[in-house]
This record gives C-alpha cells, structure tokens and sequence, in this order.
C-alpha cells in the first residue's frame, strides 16, 4: 500500500522561491509507484495543497488534509522549506508533537546548525577543525564598530547569523563599510556575525545517513565563483555565476580529509538524514577551515547536493527513497526505544 508523503515547501524567509522550485524538482522525481505524494505549501498566513487551482487549507491541529470529503493523513513529511520554519527546528517540533516521521535533523540540532555563531561555538569546541575567528552584534545593542575592527582583521565577512543562501550577506574591506553591510544583514536577523576572511578556495562535501549506523560522504566539491564570493545571484541567479568541480582538484589526502572531517562534524553535531558540510582551504597555511553545515540544501536543477549524488551513481529518484526510508526508520526505532522504557 502507497505511503502518503508531504512534501512541505515554502516558508516565511527569504529563500522562499527557492525551496518552492526545489520541490518541484523533488516531486518530478519521486517514485510516486511507492508514494502519493502531496505538496503542502506553508506561507505565513495559510498552509495549503493546491489543486484544481484552488487551494485546499491543511488542519493544522493534526496536519491532515481533506480532499472530496475523505481525511488525508501523512505517514511522513519530506521537508525542504529552507529558512524559518523548515530549517531552524520549529516544523521538526510540531511533527514531533503529532508523531509525524520526517526526513531532516530533530528539532534540537536544526536549532542549533541554523544559528551559525553557536554553530561555530560548537564545532570549535569539537577540536576536529579550525573555526574562521568570528564576533557577533544585536540590533538592539550600540554598535562599537572600532572593537570589532581590532577584533577581527579586515576583509571580514559580515552575514545575518540566521539564514542562507547567502542573502544579507556581505563582504567588507574596511572600516567605512562595516555599519552599511550591518544593516543589511539586520534586514534578515537580529544578531549578525562578523567573521574573519579565510583567502582561499571553498569545498563542500554532502553528508548522509543510510542506514542505522552507517554514514557516507559525497564527493568533496569545489565552488569555482567568478563573482567576489559565493553570493546568492552566482548561487541561483547568474548561470555563469559559479562553477562546480566534483571532484575537486585536490590531492588524494585533502579530498579524503575533506569527506572524513565533514562526517566527524555530522555526527558530533548528531546530525540525521542530509547535509552539506561547507569548508575553506587556507590559500597560506593550506589549513582546512569550517564554514558552516547545511541541513536543508537546496534540490535546484543548479543546486550542489544533487550534482553530487550523480557523480557517486546514486540517481535523484534513489536518493529521495533513502531519505524517505531513513526517516520512517528512525521514528520507529525512536518509537521503539521510548515504548520500551
């Protein structure tokens, strides 16, 4: 019997559009032989599936949804809103709450990765990478902008501390410029980071649970950016924005280096289903440097992760029955291990 998938998209920030045409790309390429599969679409004031081009509203009191007058409910949410609510833990809580198995990190370590000083705060803590020297600043708070440049050295790198793709973000070079790249990063948080720049090339490399204890790692990628830094027009925008080596052009060592440290930080961090773990190489020191983790990477025809599934021979079709399976597993074990308490 077909299992019914949600496959919530959408959200409150600003990489709405972006989560909306990765479910796109997801719902193309699911085996609906083994699933019916809905998309919910979640926007501040309505969650909905489209039909018909009406919109069907989903009770939220148990996340089920009505069509033709016959109650729908889910056995299991693939979520891919990037951003608030879908990355930063709180639909991961209100699926806990209704027992509804879903496919990326509990509430508790989506909270924690999505705020990347504390992020930082833990990896350094971790001691299996070198952490970029970083401050942080509240809106509400004044502004010392001659501490924080003798703190961290210019070019620094200004960026909301929650959020992604990049948005708000900015690169600053001197003192003049540093209050300017502030606001802008308050447009999208109330605390932003202020991290010093590691010159250099940037990896990243997927991270994956498939199966109870087993845990692999994607090919190390290189993001070539013809653009200042990986913004989010190069990201999504500009076709010619970035360019992606999968494999990256390393030695034999650092591409194995890379994979190795990006699954250590995955399961310090008791990370499950997928991630992308982000990192610099020290054009100097050639010392490797953690960026940031991302538990909800984009599923784009232009985004890495599934560029990287391809290249190991695990098409999207079977990475997405993976993730499916690996998540109405662990909720059963979970089930399992409190049932029998």
């Amino acid at each position: 019997m077909k299992k019914n998938i949600a496959l919530v998209a959408g959200g409150y920030s600003g990489e709405y559009e972006i989560s909306i045409r990765s479910a796109g790309q997801i719902a193309q390429n699911i085996d609906t032989n083994k699933y019916n599969v809905y998309t919910i679409v979640i926007e501040k004031k309505s969650w909905y599936y489209s039909i018909e081009d009406k919109h069907v509203e989903i009770d939220k009191n148990d996340f089920s949804l009505t069509l033709n007058e016959e109650k729908i409910n889910f056995d299991g949410a693939l979520i891919i809103v990037h951003g608030t609510p879908g990355e930063n833990g709180l639909l991961q809580g209100y699926f806990d709450m209704l027992n509804i198995p879903y496919t990326t990190c509990s509430a508790l370590v989506s909270t924690i990765t999505f705020d990347k000083e504390v992020c930082n705060a833990l990896v350094r803590s971790f001691d299996i990478v070198n952490v970029a020297k970083n401050t942080s600043v509240f809106k509400d708070e004044k502004l010392d902008l001659d501490k924080i440049s003798t703190t961290i050295n210019f070019p620094l790198f200004v960026k909301p501390s929650e959020g992604g793709s990049s948005i708000g973000m900015s690169k600053v070079s001197c003192k003049e410029d540093l209050l300017p790249a502030i606001e802008k990063a308050f447009e999208v948080h109330h605390k932003v980071l202020i991290e010093e720049f590691i010159e250099g090339r940037e990896f990243s490399c997927g991270v994956m649970q498939v199966g109870e204890k087993e845990i692999i790692a994607f090919p190390a990628t290189e993001i070539v950016s013809q653009t200042e830094f990986f913004d989010y027009d190069a990201k999504y925008k500009d076709p010619n924005g970035a360019g992606l080596q999968i494999p990256a052009d390393l030695s034999p060592d650092m591409i194995e280096t890379i994979r190795s440290e990006a699954v250590k930080i995955y399961k310090a961090l008791d990370a499950e289903g997928l991630s992308r773990v982000d990192f610099f190489i020290d054009k100097e020191t050639n010392d490797l440097y953690f960026n940031e983790i991302n538990t909800m990477p984009g599923f784009t025809p232009i985004s890495m992760f599934p560029k990287m599934c391809e290249k190991t021979g695990l098409n999207f079709t079977n990475l997405l029955e993976l993730l499916i399976t690996q998540a109405l597993e662990r909720f059963l074990s979970k089930s399992t291990l409190q049932t029998s308490r």
